[in-house]
């Protein structure tokens, strides 16, 4: 490969990179969920006032279909399910909140932890904006977070009866309760709902955990096939270069994605399912059973937003669910399996042995940012032996550099003769045209995987590294790394050796420390860190290599002036 072919190959890399990022950060579609409104007022049923009257609701005008043990058809459940946000059960614990309303369905989830209710990162466009009067008030910080969005079609522990009547009739009677207020603490708490619908009547036996983990005992008093949900995903993040939507796993292992806007009318079935989760970034809504679930429909509501139900065809089940933060070290004490939950994208099967060692150095750093410091050590010495033969490659590179524009001046007008010749001349030398491109080809999903860790891992958000970091998981507010990351990348390109004799070819290399600055300037303070610390690292590496190269020159030159002088002695003679 030519000088020409090794810049065009640099240069599409690093131009592919910078369009795929951007792209996916700033253009990606917005999922389609009403956002939820904090200052939402409720109201709390007492338990001698609570009946099970009927609720009007001439909005569901939808019957329920028919269907056979294993699935259900999707085109018979309402699209316009009846919500109710009059709160019958109030659940409260220092790290979270809990509202189930009078139709047993939990209606909000609240985080109180000061990690999910901090104040977004003001920035130095803020303080400009305050300076000239163009932003006014002060950035506080909220009592607490909720989850879920206001009026959405779907509620976690939400049941539909597939007969007709029962299930019209139970979406339109309240349930009553044993307790209205609960205070979780050191150990669980449990509630019985009941619902009385003539013939059938349904117990909901919930115990909550401090955790947010909760156990669902249903007890019917004769069999009824009914589904289930988990509910329609969080709406806590506004990020939209995430996947929103439902995720599930088979038993199999095979990881089941239906996105926002993605979803059939007619529904899709999964069979031996483990857990069936909504999610968005940080969030999810989950449920699954000691068991497989034998039998997930997931079909849509308005704009394909996916529905997901748990088909359930006995008089007694058990079912165990979690609603809060995607924290991949409490879901797999919860359940292993549920570490799946925790996604990053294509490059999951990478990025999810990023942040384990991330996580393992963190359990011992107590600083993710100095964690990400270790990491990209950890890794610049894995690749190492790749870097060195890369550097090594591209100095021998510069070194035939004048008897490569000789070939080329020679056989200007014949490129098969002119290609013969270089690689006579590489094969010679032992140089290799691809070894200096190889770390950085190497390096691309590495960065990849580091920036969709820093995105979606919860465990980053307002983690600090010092001084003005605050929070890893959002850009520098000052811009200081982002300026360090383009002159670090700057001296790495000064000093690695290149082959370039056209002006205009060196120039547009130059340029692409500026290009790389201005693109990822409001990234992530985590992974322009992580970028930083491995140009600087390069610059050591080649600075040694450099000195280790001229000293073997040196050696080289010293040795044959020697066996010069010899000759010289012996002609003499």
């Amino acid at each position: 490969m030519d000088k020409q072919s090794n810049l065009r190959l640099i240069l599409a890399v690093a131009i592919s990179f910078v369009v795929i990022v951007v792209w996916s950060k700033f253009f990606a579609p917005d999922p389609t969920v009403q956002k939820s409104d904090s200052t939402q007022k409720t109201h709390v049923s007492q338990p001698s006032n609570v009946t099970n009257e009927m609720i009007p609701n001439s909005a569901l005008h939808s019957t329920i279909a028919n269907t056979n043990d294993n699935a259900t058809d999707m085109k018979g459940v309402p699209t316009n399910l009846q919500s109710n946000k009059e709160i019958l059960v109030r659940i409260q614990s220092e790290e979270f909140d809990i509202d189930i309303d009078v139709l047993g369905t939990i209606s909000q989830a609240y985080l109180k932890a000061d990690k999910y209710i901090q104040p977004y990162q003001e920035n130095i466009f803020t303080h400009i904006g305050r300076l000239f009067g163009m932003v006014s008030g002060e950035n506080k910080k909220l009592e607490r977070l909720p989850l879920f969005a206001t009026n959405v079609p779907l509620y976690p522990l939400q049941m539909i009866f597939i007969d007709p009547v029962y299930g019209q009739l139970a979406n339109t009677t309240k349930y009553s309760t044993d307790k209205t207020d609960i205070i979780v603490k050191d150990k669980p708490e449990t509630v019985t709902l009941t619902q009385n619908l003539g013939e059938i009547v349904v117990k909901k036996i919930l115990t909550i955990y401090p955790n947010m983990t909760y156990d669902v005992q249903i007890i019917l008093n004769k069999p009824m096939h009914y589904i289930i949900s988990n509910g329609m995903r969080p709406n806590a993040d506004t990020e939209s270069y995430v996947f929103h939507g439902v995720l599930l796993q088979n038993a199999n292992g095979t990881i089941e994605k239906i996105e926002d806007g993605d979803a059939k009318a007619e529904g899709q079935n999964f069979n031996d399912v483990l857990f069936v989760a909504s999610v968005d970034r940080y969030y999810t809504s989950l449920l699954y059973a000691d068991k497989p679930l034998s039998s997930i429909t997931v079909g849509a509501f308005g704009k394909g937003l996916p529905r997901p139900f748990i088909n359930v065809n006995t008089q007694e089940e058990i079912l165990h669910g979690y609603i809060g933060p995607k924290d991949y070290k409490l879901l797999e004490s919860i359940n292993p399996h549920l570490t799946s939950v925790v996604e990053y994208g294509r490059i999951t099967f990478f990025a999810k042995y990023i942040f384990t060692l991330l996580n393992f150095l963190y359990q011992y750093i107590g600083n993710w940012g100095v964690a990400i410091i270790a990491l990209t050590i950890i890794i610049r010495i894995i690749l190492f032996p790749l870097s060195f033969k890369g550097m090594v490659g591209m100095q021998k590179l510069k070194d035939l550099a004048p008897k490569m524009k000789e070939i080329q001046e020679k056989h200007k007008g014949n490129p098969q003769k002119m290609q013969a010749a270089m690689m006579e001349l590489y094969k010679k030398h032992g140089a290799n045209p691809l070894g200096g491109c190889l770390p950085l080809i190497l390096q691309i999903p590495v960065f990849f995987a580091i920036y969709r860790v820093l995105y979606n891992a919860v465990e980053l958000k307002n983690a600090p590294l010092m001084w003005w970091i605050h929070d890893l998981s959002v850009m520098d507010p000052y811009f200081v790394l982002p300026i360090l990351m383009g002159i670090s990348m700057y001296l790495q390109q000064a000093l690695t050796p290149t082959t370039f004799t056209d002006p205009m070819q060196a120039k547009v290399f130059k340029w692409l420390p500026v290009i790389f600055t201005i693109f990822l300037i409001t990234f992530p303070a985590g992974l322009i860190l992580y970028w930083t610390i491995n140009n600087i690292i390069s610059i050591i590496q080649q600075l040694a290599i450099n000195k280790m190269l001229d000293a073997r020159k040196n050696k080289e030159i010293m040795k044959h002036h020697h066996k010069k002088h010899i000759n010289g002695n012996k002609n003499k003679k």
